[in-house]
Protein backbone atom coordinates (compact mmCIF):
# COMPACT_ATOMS: atom_id res chain seq x y z
CA UNK A 1 0.00 0.00 0.00
CA UNK A 2 1.37 3.30 -0.88
CA UNK A 3 -0.19 6.51 0.29
CA UNK A 4 0.59 9.89 -1.54
CA UNK A 5 2.85 12.59 0.30
CA UNK A 6 4.34 15.80 -0.58
CA UNK A 7 7.85 14.34 0.15
CA UNK A 8 10.03 14.84 -3.00
CA UNK A 9 13.68 14.79 -3.62
CA UNK A 10 14.41 18.26 -3.46
CA UNK A 11 12.43 18.02 0.19
CA UNK A 12 14.98 15.29 1.15
CA UNK A 13 18.20 16.96 -0.52
CA UNK A 14 17.39 19.89 1.51
CA UNK A 15 17.24 17.70 4.89
CA UNK A 16 19.25 15.30 4.34
CA UNK A 17 22.23 16.87 6.45
CA UNK A 18 19.56 17.48 9.27
CA UNK A 19 18.38 13.86 9.18
CA UNK A 20 20.13 11.11 10.77
CA UNK A 21 18.51 8.69 8.54
CA UNK A 22 18.24 6.81 11.29
CA UNK A 23 14.76 4.81 12.64
CA UNK A 24 13.99 3.77 16.30
CA UNK A 25 14.70 0.76 15.41
CA UNK A 26 18.75 1.98 15.32
CA UNK A 27 18.24 3.73 18.58
CA UNK A 28 16.47 0.47 20.33
CA UNK A 29 19.35 -1.46 19.22
CA UNK A 30 22.28 0.70 20.17
CA UNK A 31 20.58 0.61 23.98
CA UNK A 32 20.11 -2.93 24.01
CA UNK A 33 24.10 -3.54 23.01
CA UNK A 34 25.13 -0.77 25.72
CA UNK A 35 22.67 -1.74 28.66
CA UNK A 36 20.66 -4.89 28.02
CA UNK A 37 19.91 -5.50 31.96
CA UNK A 38 18.96 -1.99 32.16
CA UNK A 39 14.87 -1.31 32.49
CA UNK A 40 13.66 -0.09 29.92
CA UNK A 41 9.71 0.64 30.50
CA UNK A 42 7.59 0.49 33.13
CA UNK A 43 4.11 0.70 33.74
CA UNK A 44 1.48 -0.33 36.59
CA UNK A 45 1.70 -4.01 35.15
CA UNK A 46 4.70 -5.46 34.01
CA UNK A 47 8.75 -4.11 33.60
CA UNK A 48 11.07 -5.07 31.29
CA UNK A 49 14.59 -4.48 30.34
CA UNK A 50 16.20 -3.85 27.03
CA UNK A 51 17.18 -7.43 26.44
CA UNK A 52 13.87 -8.26 27.30
CA UNK A 53 11.95 -5.90 25.17
CA UNK A 54 14.10 -6.63 22.49
CA UNK A 55 12.43 -10.78 22.44
CA UNK A 56 8.82 -9.57 22.97
CA UNK A 57 9.44 -7.40 20.11
CA UNK A 58 11.03 -9.65 17.54
CA UNK A 59 8.62 -12.50 18.40
CA UNK A 60 5.69 -9.56 18.20
CA UNK A 61 7.11 -8.93 14.75
CA UNK A 62 7.73 -12.49 13.38
CA UNK A 63 3.67 -12.98 14.89
CA UNK A 64 2.72 -10.73 12.54
CA UNK A 65 4.65 -11.98 9.51
CA UNK A 66 3.03 -15.20 10.26
CA UNK A 67 -0.84 -14.13 9.96
CA UNK A 68 -0.01 -12.14 6.88
CA UNK A 69 1.17 -8.69 7.42
CA UNK A 70 3.54 -6.95 5.72
CA UNK A 71 5.71 -4.09 4.84
CA UNK A 72 3.36 -1.02 4.16
CA UNK A 73 0.24 -2.27 5.92
CA UNK A 74 -1.18 -0.32 8.59
CA UNK A 75 -2.13 -1.44 12.01
CA UNK A 76 -4.01 0.48 14.29
CA UNK A 77 -3.82 0.22 18.12
CA UNK A 78 -6.51 1.72 20.77
CA UNK A 79 -4.44 0.98 24.05
CA UNK A 80 -4.04 2.86 26.95
CA UNK A 81 -0.41 4.20 28.25
CA UNK A 82 0.72 0.09 28.78
CA UNK A 83 3.92 -1.85 27.51
CA UNK A 84 1.84 -3.39 25.03
CA UNK A 85 1.63 -0.26 23.32
CA UNK A 86 5.47 0.13 23.09
CA UNK A 87 5.94 -3.55 22.38
CA UNK A 88 3.42 -3.23 19.30
CA UNK A 89 5.13 0.11 18.10
CA UNK A 90 8.54 -1.08 17.63
CA UNK A 91 7.28 -4.70 16.19
CA UNK A 92 5.25 -2.59 13.55
CA UNK A 93 8.31 -0.49 12.84
CA UNK A 94 10.59 -4.09 12.70
CA UNK A 95 8.04 -5.37 9.72
CA UNK A 96 8.25 -2.04 7.63
CA UNK A 97 4.24 -1.29 8.49
CA UNK A 98 2.72 1.82 9.77
CA UNK A 99 1.50 2.56 12.80
CA UNK A 100 -1.99 3.98 13.72
CA UNK A 101 -2.17 5.10 17.21
CA UNK A 102 -5.70 6.04 18.26
CA UNK A 103 -6.60 7.92 21.71
CA UNK A 104 -8.63 5.71 23.77
CA UNK A 105 -11.41 8.36 24.23
CA UNK A 106 -12.53 7.88 20.50
CA UNK A 107 -15.62 5.70 20.02
CA UNK A 108 -17.65 4.56 17.21
CA UNK A 109 -17.98 8.18 15.67
CA UNK A 110 -14.14 9.02 15.18
CA UNK A 111 -12.99 5.15 15.03
CA UNK A 112 -15.20 4.05 12.60
CA UNK A 113 -13.88 7.43 10.31
CA UNK A 114 -10.05 7.10 11.28
CA UNK A 115 -9.59 3.12 10.64
CA UNK A 116 -11.64 3.29 7.43
CA UNK A 117 -9.79 6.08 6.02
CA UNK A 118 -6.30 4.52 7.19
CA UNK A 119 -7.54 1.03 5.44
CA UNK A 120 -6.22 -0.82 8.19
CA UNK A 121 -5.57 -4.48 8.27
CA UNK A 122 -5.05 -4.45 11.99
CA UNK A 123 -7.03 -3.44 15.26
CA UNK A 124 -5.67 -4.02 18.70
CA UNK A 125 -7.87 -3.14 21.61
CA UNK A 126 -8.41 -3.32 25.35
CA UNK A 127 -11.12 -5.88 26.41
CA UNK A 128 -12.15 -2.92 28.88
CA UNK A 129 -10.69 0.28 29.99
CA UNK A 130 -12.34 3.07 31.90
CA UNK A 131 -15.47 0.73 32.06
CA UNK A 132 -15.96 1.04 27.88
CA UNK A 133 -15.91 -2.37 26.00
CA UNK A 134 -14.11 -1.90 23.01
CA UNK A 135 -14.65 -5.40 21.27
CA UNK A 136 -18.51 -4.63 21.07
CA UNK A 137 -17.46 -0.98 19.98
CA UNK A 138 -15.17 -3.28 16.69
CA UNK A 139 -18.12 -5.44 16.23
CA UNK A 140 -20.35 -2.69 15.36
CA UNK A 141 -18.18 -0.78 12.50
CA UNK A 142 -16.63 -4.09 11.52
CA UNK A 143 -18.97 -3.93 8.59
CA UNK A 144 -17.10 -0.48 7.47
CA UNK A 145 -14.08 -1.75 7.31
CA UNK A 146 -13.64 -3.71 3.60
CA UNK A 147 -9.80 -3.89 4.44
CA UNK A 148 -9.74 -5.24 8.35
CA UNK A 149 -8.17 -8.98 8.30
CA UNK A 150 -6.93 -9.05 11.96
CA UNK A 151 -8.69 -8.09 15.59
CA UNK A 152 -6.47 -8.93 18.44
CA UNK A 153 -8.09 -8.02 22.51
CA UNK A 154 -5.76 -7.66 25.14
CA UNK A 155 -7.15 -8.74 28.29
CA UNK A 156 -9.12 -11.36 29.78
CA UNK A 157 -12.57 -11.49 27.65
CA UNK A 158 -11.65 -12.01 23.99
CA UNK A 159 -14.92 -12.75 22.11
CA UNK A 160 -15.27 -15.42 19.39
CA UNK A 161 -13.77 -14.18 16.01
CA UNK A 162 -11.07 -11.70 17.83
CA UNK A 163 -8.08 -13.38 18.60
CA UNK A 164 -5.64 -12.57 22.36
CA UNK A 165 -2.69 -10.38 21.67
CA UNK A 166 -0.99 -12.90 24.26
CA UNK A 167 -1.16 -15.44 21.41
CA UNK A 168 1.34 -12.74 19.41
CA UNK A 169 3.64 -12.49 22.64
CA UNK A 170 3.13 -15.86 24.29
CA UNK A 171 3.81 -17.87 21.21
CA UNK A 172 7.52 -18.61 20.96
CA UNK A 173 6.90 -17.75 16.98
CA UNK A 174 11.26 -17.58 16.67
CA UNK A 175 11.17 -21.33 16.85
CA UNK A 176 8.59 -21.48 14.28
CA UNK A 177 9.88 -18.73 11.79
CA UNK A 178 13.62 -17.76 11.42
CA UNK A 179 14.17 -14.51 13.35
CA UNK A 180 16.56 -13.68 10.29
CA UNK A 181 13.76 -12.33 8.19
CA UNK A 182 13.69 -9.35 10.29
CA UNK A 183 16.99 -8.38 9.39
CA UNK A 184 15.96 -9.11 5.44
CA UNK A 185 13.30 -6.26 5.49
CA UNK A 186 14.97 -2.88 4.35
CA UNK A 187 13.52 0.84 5.86
CA UNK A 188 14.18 3.53 4.02
CA UNK A 189 14.12 6.58 6.96
CA UNK A 190 11.73 8.38 4.39
CA UNK A 191 9.32 5.74 4.24
CA UNK A 192 6.02 6.38 6.11
CA UNK A 193 5.29 5.33 10.03
CA UNK A 194 3.05 7.20 11.61
CA UNK A 195 -0.17 8.02 10.88
CA UNK A 196 -1.77 9.94 13.81
CA UNK A 197 -5.01 11.94 13.32
CA UNK A 198 -5.23 15.46 14.73
CA UNK A 199 -8.32 17.32 15.13
CA UNK A 200 -10.31 18.27 11.94
CA UNK A 201 -11.20 22.35 11.27
CA UNK A 202 -13.29 21.38 8.71
CA UNK A 203 -15.67 18.75 10.37
CA UNK A 204 -13.56 15.84 10.05
CA UNK A 205 -10.12 14.34 11.61
CA UNK A 206 -7.05 14.46 9.52
CA UNK A 207 -4.48 11.99 9.27
CA UNK A 208 -1.22 13.43 9.69
CA UNK A 209 1.22 11.09 7.88
CA UNK A 210 5.29 11.41 9.21
CA UNK A 211 8.25 9.06 8.10
CA UNK A 212 10.99 7.39 10.42
CA UNK A 213 13.20 11.00 9.72
CA UNK A 214 10.70 13.50 10.62
CA UNK A 215 9.90 11.85 13.79
CA UNK A 216 13.01 11.08 14.62
CA UNK A 217 14.29 14.45 14.00
CA UNK A 218 12.27 16.08 16.55
CA UNK A 219 12.73 13.56 19.35
CA UNK A 220 16.44 13.60 18.75
CA UNK A 221 16.05 17.58 19.38
CA UNK A 222 15.40 17.01 23.23
CA UNK A 223 18.87 15.46 23.68
CA UNK A 224 20.74 18.62 23.99
CA UNK A 225 18.30 20.72 24.99
CA UNK A 226 17.44 18.63 28.15
CA UNK A 227 21.14 17.02 28.43
CA UNK A 228 19.63 13.40 28.50
CA UNK A 229 21.63 10.84 29.35
CA UNK A 230 21.12 6.74 29.96
CA UNK A 231 20.44 8.40 33.39
CA UNK A 232 17.08 9.99 33.04
CA UNK A 233 14.12 8.81 33.65
CA UNK A 234 10.78 9.99 31.96
CA UNK A 235 7.31 9.78 33.14
CA UNK A 236 4.18 10.30 30.83
CA UNK A 237 0.77 10.59 31.15
CA UNK A 238 -0.18 12.02 28.04
CA UNK A 239 -1.79 9.21 25.82
CA UNK A 240 0.58 8.04 23.31
CA UNK A 241 -1.68 8.53 20.84
CA UNK A 242 -1.29 12.18 21.22
CA UNK A 243 1.80 13.33 19.67
CA UNK A 244 3.04 14.43 22.60
CA UNK A 245 2.93 10.95 24.25
CA UNK A 246 3.73 8.90 21.03
CA UNK A 247 7.00 10.86 20.34
CA UNK A 248 8.04 11.52 23.90
CA UNK A 249 7.14 8.60 25.47
CA UNK A 250 6.88 6.06 23.48
CA UNK A 251 10.08 7.14 21.52
CA UNK A 252 12.22 9.33 23.31
CA UNK A 253 13.49 7.11 25.71
CA UNK A 254 15.40 4.76 23.17
CA UNK A 255 16.92 7.75 21.62
CA UNK A 256 18.74 8.66 25.04
CA UNK A 257 18.44 4.95 26.21
CA UNK A 258 17.14 5.46 29.40
CA UNK A 259 13.91 4.33 31.29
CA UNK A 260 10.24 5.34 30.75
CA UNK A 261 7.67 4.93 33.43
CA UNK A 262 4.00 5.29 31.92
CA UNK A 263 0.62 5.82 34.04
CA UNK A 264 -2.33 4.68 32.20
CA UNK A 265 -4.76 7.13 34.40
CA UNK A 266 -3.68 10.69 35.53
CA UNK A 267 -3.34 10.33 38.66
CA UNK A 268 -1.23 13.23 40.64
CA UNK A 269 -0.38 11.37 44.04
CA UNK A 270 0.95 8.43 42.04
CA UNK A 271 2.85 10.44 40.06
CA UNK A 272 4.41 11.79 42.86
CA UNK A 273 4.96 8.47 44.67
CA UNK A 274 6.69 7.48 41.32
CA UNK A 275 9.55 10.42 41.79
CA UNK A 276 10.08 9.29 44.71
CA UNK A 277 9.91 4.94 43.61
CA UNK A 278 11.72 5.50 40.28
CA UNK A 279 13.42 8.36 40.51
CA UNK A 280 11.61 10.37 37.86
CA UNK A 281 13.94 13.16 36.18
CA UNK A 282 11.83 14.82 33.61
CA UNK A 283 8.15 15.04 32.34
CA UNK A 284 6.09 16.37 29.74
CA UNK A 285 2.14 17.06 29.92
CA UNK A 286 -0.41 20.12 29.87
CA UNK A 287 -0.50 23.02 31.89
CA UNK A 288 -3.27 21.67 34.23
CA UNK A 289 -1.07 18.45 34.99
CA UNK A 290 1.45 20.83 36.39
CA UNK A 291 -1.62 22.36 38.88
CA UNK A 292 -2.83 19.16 39.45
CA UNK A 293 0.50 18.09 40.85
CA UNK A 294 1.42 21.20 43.04
CA UNK A 295 -1.92 20.80 45.08
CA UNK A 296 -1.17 17.02 46.33
CA UNK A 297 -1.52 16.85 49.39
CA UNK A 298 1.61 16.58 51.86
CA UNK A 299 3.82 16.88 48.89
CA UNK A 300 6.70 18.04 50.92
CA UNK A 301 7.17 14.42 52.53
CA UNK A 302 7.87 12.88 49.03
CA UNK A 303 11.47 12.57 47.99
CA UNK A 304 11.50 14.72 44.98
CA UNK A 305 15.08 15.13 43.81
CA UNK A 306 15.39 13.42 41.18
CA UNK A 307 13.38 15.94 39.33
CA UNK A 308 14.97 18.26 37.10
CA UNK A 309 12.18 19.22 34.37
CA UNK A 310 8.46 19.79 34.03
CA UNK A 311 7.86 20.31 30.44
CA UNK A 312 3.88 22.66 30.62
CA UNK A 313 2.42 22.52 27.01
CA UNK A 314 -0.89 23.33 25.29
CA UNK A 315 -1.61 26.28 27.20
CA UNK A 316 0.06 29.36 28.81
CA UNK A 317 1.68 28.87 32.16
CA UNK A 318 -0.17 31.26 35.09
CA UNK A 319 2.27 33.38 36.81
CA UNK A 320 1.11 32.44 40.04
CA UNK A 321 1.60 28.43 39.21
CA UNK A 322 4.56 28.68 38.54
CA UNK A 323 5.38 30.46 41.67
CA UNK A 324 3.79 27.97 43.58
CA UNK A 325 5.50 24.91 41.40
CA UNK A 326 8.64 27.01 42.53
CA UNK A 327 8.28 26.05 45.84
CA UNK A 328 6.98 22.75 45.89
CA UNK A 329 8.79 21.20 43.31
CA UNK A 330 12.61 21.03 42.53
CA UNK A 331 12.51 21.16 39.14
CA UNK A 332 12.61 23.65 35.95
CA UNK A 333 9.57 24.41 34.58
CA UNK A 334 9.39 24.98 30.79
CA UNK A 335 7.35 25.69 28.21
CA UNK A 336 6.94 25.17 24.66
CA UNK A 337 4.30 25.39 21.87
CA UNK A 338 4.18 22.46 18.70
CA UNK A 339 1.59 20.20 16.74
CA UNK A 340 0.86 16.93 15.36
CA UNK A 341 2.15 17.83 12.14
CA UNK A 342 5.54 19.47 13.74
CA UNK A 343 6.33 17.64 16.80
CA UNK A 344 7.17 20.35 19.65
CA UNK A 345 8.79 23.25 17.74
CA UNK A 346 9.62 26.04 20.56
CA UNK A 347 10.75 25.61 24.11
CA UNK A 348 11.79 27.93 27.09
CA UNK A 349 15.34 27.19 28.02
CA UNK A 350 16.36 26.08 31.51
CA UNK A 351 17.88 29.49 32.37
CA UNK A 352 15.10 31.88 31.50
CA UNK A 353 13.54 34.32 33.29
CA UNK A 354 10.60 34.20 34.77
CA UNK A 355 9.18 36.58 32.75
CA UNK A 356 9.93 34.36 29.17
CA UNK A 357 8.50 31.43 30.71
CA UNK A 358 4.75 32.95 31.43
CA UNK A 359 4.38 35.11 28.72
CA UNK A 360 6.21 33.43 25.57
CA UNK A 361 5.82 30.01 24.68
CA UNK A 362 9.60 29.93 23.77
CA UNK A 363 12.23 29.97 20.80
CA UNK A 364 12.35 27.53 18.23
CA UNK A 365 14.86 24.33 18.38
CA UNK A 366 18.34 24.34 16.01
CA UNK A 367 17.02 23.71 12.47
CA UNK A 368 13.13 24.47 13.18
CA UNK A 369 12.31 28.05 11.98
CA UNK A 370 8.92 30.27 12.54
CA UNK A 371 7.97 33.64 11.40
CA UNK A 372 4.57 35.85 12.17
CA UNK A 373 2.73 37.02 8.68
CA UNK A 374 0.10 39.11 7.85
CA UNK A 375 -3.09 38.87 5.83
CA UNK A 376 -1.28 39.06 2.77
CA UNK A 377 1.94 36.63 4.07
CA UNK A 378 4.29 39.14 4.34
CA UNK A 379 6.79 38.92 7.20
CA UNK A 380 5.75 41.09 10.06
CA UNK A 381 8.42 43.04 12.25
CA UNK A 382 8.95 42.00 15.82
CA UNK A 383 6.22 42.27 17.89
CA UNK A 384 3.36 42.10 15.65
CA UNK A 385 0.72 40.05 15.55
CA UNK A 386 0.19 37.57 12.52
CA UNK A 387 -0.43 33.79 11.22
CA UNK A 388 2.19 31.40 12.40
CA UNK A 389 4.41 29.57 10.09
CA UNK A 390 6.77 26.87 10.31
CA UNK A 391 9.41 24.81 8.26
CA UNK A 392 11.76 22.66 9.07
CA UNK A 393 13.25 18.65 9.37
CA UNK A 394 10.27 17.60 11.99
CA UNK A 395 7.68 18.66 9.24
CA UNK A 396 4.89 16.22 8.65
CA UNK A 397 4.80 14.87 4.83
CA UNK A 398 0.95 15.07 4.23
CA UNK A 399 -2.54 14.52 5.28
CA UNK A 400 -3.98 11.02 4.71
CA UNK A 401 -5.82 11.11 1.36
CA UNK A 402 -6.32 14.64 1.65
CA UNK A 403 -3.45 15.96 -0.67
CA UNK A 404 -5.27 19.14 -2.02
CA UNK A 405 -6.18 20.44 1.65
CA UNK A 406 -2.10 19.31 2.44
CA UNK A 407 -1.56 21.63 -0.20
CA UNK A 408 -3.46 24.64 0.77
CA UNK A 409 -2.13 24.76 4.51
CA UNK A 410 1.23 25.70 2.69
CA UNK A 411 3.00 28.89 1.71
CA UNK A 412 5.20 27.40 -0.12
CA UNK A 413 7.68 25.60 2.43
CA UNK A 414 6.08 27.03 5.11
CA UNK A 415 3.20 25.19 6.55
CA UNK A 416 0.27 28.04 7.64
CA UNK A 417 -0.41 26.50 11.30
CA UNK A 418 -3.53 27.95 11.97
CA UNK A 419 -2.11 30.02 15.32
CA UNK A 420 -1.90 33.42 15.81
CA UNK A 421 1.18 35.17 17.27
CA UNK A 422 3.86 37.42 18.11
CA UNK A 423 7.69 36.68 18.05
CA UNK A 424 9.84 39.09 19.84
CA UNK A 425 13.21 40.29 18.48
CA UNK A 426 15.27 37.84 20.34
CA UNK A 427 13.04 34.76 18.24
CA UNK A 428 10.61 33.84 21.58
CA UNK A 429 7.31 33.33 20.40
CA UNK A 430 3.72 33.94 22.14
CA UNK A 431 0.69 32.33 20.83
CA UNK A 432 -2.18 34.83 21.28
CA UNK A 433 -4.98 32.86 19.38
CA UNK A 434 -6.08 30.82 16.59
CA UNK A 435 -7.45 31.03 13.16
CA UNK A 436 -8.32 27.13 12.85
CA UNK A 437 -11.53 26.46 14.97
CA UNK A 438 -10.46 24.61 17.94
CA UNK A 439 -11.18 24.72 21.60
CA UNK A 440 -8.45 23.01 23.29
CA UNK A 441 -9.53 21.53 27.00
CA UNK A 442 -6.60 21.04 28.80
CA UNK A 443 -4.23 20.05 26.01
CA UNK A 444 -7.30 18.01 24.12
CA UNK A 445 -8.22 19.60 21.15
CA UNK A 446 -11.91 19.51 20.33
CA UNK A 447 -13.07 19.69 17.21
CA UNK A 448 -15.75 22.45 16.57
CA UNK A 449 -16.93 21.66 13.27
CA UNK A 450 -16.81 18.25 13.33
CA UNK A 451 -19.29 18.28 16.45
CA UNK A 452 -21.08 21.17 15.22
CA UNK A 453 -21.77 19.29 12.12
CA UNK A 454 -22.57 16.35 14.44
CA UNK A 455 -25.38 18.41 16.51
CA UNK A 456 -26.98 19.86 13.18
CA UNK A 457 -28.07 16.01 12.90
CA UNK A 458 -30.66 16.66 15.46
CA UNK A 459 -34.31 17.27 14.06
CA UNK A 460 -34.98 20.19 16.49
CA UNK A 461 -32.02 22.47 16.15
CA UNK A 462 -32.06 25.21 13.96
CA UNK A 463 -28.39 26.39 14.14
CA UNK A 464 -25.73 25.19 15.91
CA UNK A 465 -22.46 27.44 16.91
CA UNK A 466 -19.92 26.13 19.32
CA UNK A 467 -17.40 28.19 20.87
CA UNK A 468 -14.58 28.33 23.73
CA UNK A 469 -15.45 29.28 27.68
CA UNK A 470 -12.56 30.16 30.13
CA UNK A 471 -12.02 27.32 32.66
CA UNK A 472 -9.68 28.27 35.85
CA UNK A 473 -8.40 24.37 35.40
CA UNK A 474 -8.63 23.51 32.19
CA UNK A 475 -8.22 27.06 30.41
CA UNK A 476 -11.11 26.45 28.06
CA UNK A 477 -14.76 24.31 27.62
CA UNK A 478 -16.71 23.84 25.10
CA UNK A 479 -20.32 26.28 25.28
CA UNK A 480 -23.10 25.17 22.82
CA UNK A 481 -25.25 28.39 21.78
CA UNK A 482 -28.08 26.75 20.20
CA UNK A 483 -31.83 28.05 18.96
CA UNK A 484 -34.42 25.64 17.86
CA UNK A 485 -36.65 25.06 15.19
CA UNK A 486 -40.04 26.56 15.03
CA UNK A 487 -42.34 24.99 17.73
CA UNK A 488 -39.67 22.57 18.80
CA UNK A 489 -39.10 23.01 23.13
CA UNK A 490 -35.32 24.26 23.96
CA UNK A 491 -32.57 21.17 24.01
CA UNK A 492 -31.27 20.84 27.51
CA UNK A 493 -27.91 20.07 28.50
CA UNK A 494 -28.70 16.20 29.51
CA UNK A 495 -30.71 15.85 26.12
CA UNK A 496 -27.82 17.52 24.41
CA UNK A 497 -25.66 14.82 26.27
CA UNK A 498 -27.85 11.43 25.68
CA UNK A 499 -27.66 12.78 21.70
CA UNK A 500 -24.27 13.05 21.27
CA UNK A 501 -23.64 9.35 23.28
CA UNK A 502 -26.10 7.96 20.74
CA UNK A 503 -24.38 9.14 17.82
CA UNK A 504 -21.20 7.22 19.17
CA UNK A 505 -19.50 10.73 20.06
CA UNK A 506 -16.36 10.98 22.31
CA UNK A 507 -17.67 12.23 26.02
CA UNK A 508 -14.50 14.49 26.30
CA UNK A 509 -15.45 16.17 22.89
CA UNK A 510 -19.24 17.14 24.37
CA UNK A 511 -20.30 20.04 24.83
CA UNK A 512 -20.36 21.36 28.92
CA UNK A 513 -22.50 24.39 28.54
CA UNK A 514 -25.38 24.81 26.57
CA UNK A 515 -27.12 28.26 25.47
CA UNK A 516 -30.67 28.86 23.98
CA UNK A 517 -30.96 32.13 21.96
CA UNK A 518 -32.97 33.06 19.26
CA UNK A 519 -30.97 35.64 17.39
CA UNK A 520 -27.13 35.26 16.87
CA UNK A 521 -24.81 38.01 16.53
CA UNK A 522 -24.30 38.71 12.68
CA UNK A 523 -21.44 40.33 10.18
CA UNK A 524 -23.27 42.82 7.86
CA UNK A 525 -23.11 39.67 5.06
CA UNK A 526 -24.74 37.67 7.66
CA UNK A 527 -21.92 35.43 9.00
CA UNK A 528 -22.23 34.73 12.57
CA UNK A 529 -19.51 36.61 14.83
CA UNK A 530 -17.97 33.74 16.98
CA UNK A 531 -16.05 36.50 18.80
CA UNK A 532 -18.87 38.10 20.33
CA UNK A 533 -20.53 34.51 21.52
CA UNK A 534 -17.48 33.91 23.13
CA UNK A 535 -17.46 37.35 24.66
CA UNK A 536 -21.43 36.91 25.72
CA UNK A 537 -20.17 32.96 27.27
CA UNK A 538 -17.45 34.31 29.42
CA UNK A 539 -19.15 37.23 31.00
CA UNK A 540 -21.88 35.38 32.21
CA UNK A 541 -19.51 33.26 33.56
CA UNK A 542 -17.80 36.37 34.69
CA UNK A 543 -21.12 37.70 36.73
CA UNK A 544 -21.49 34.37 38.34
CA UNK A 545 -18.35 34.39 40.13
Amino acid sequence: MGFETILTEEVCKKYESDWSNKTILHYLHQAIDKNPDKTAIIDKNSRYTYKELDKLVDRVALGLLEIGLKKGDVISFQLPNWNEFVILHFAVTRIGAISNPLIPIYRDREIGFMVKLAESKMIVVPDEFRGFNYPEMIDRLLPEWPCMEHIYVIGKHVPTGMKSFSSLIDVPWEERRNPAELDRISIDPNELTEIIFTSGTTGEPKGVMHTHNTVTFTSELWLDHLKLTSKDVIFMASTFAHQTGFLYGVRLPFIYGGTAVYQDIWNPKEFIELIEKEKITFTTAATPFLQDTIQVEDIEKYDLSSLKYFIAIGAPIPRTLVKQAAQKLPCGILSGWGQSENGLVTLTLANDTEEKLTNTDGVPFPKMEVKVVDANGGQLPPNSEGDLLVRGPALFVGYLKRLELTKSDFDGDWFITGDRAVMAEDGYIRITGRNKDIIIRGGENIPVAYIENILYEHPDLSIVQIVAMADARLQEKACAFISMKPGKEPLTMELLKTFLAEKGVAKQYWPEHVEVIEDFPRTPSGKIQKFRLRSMINEKLADRV
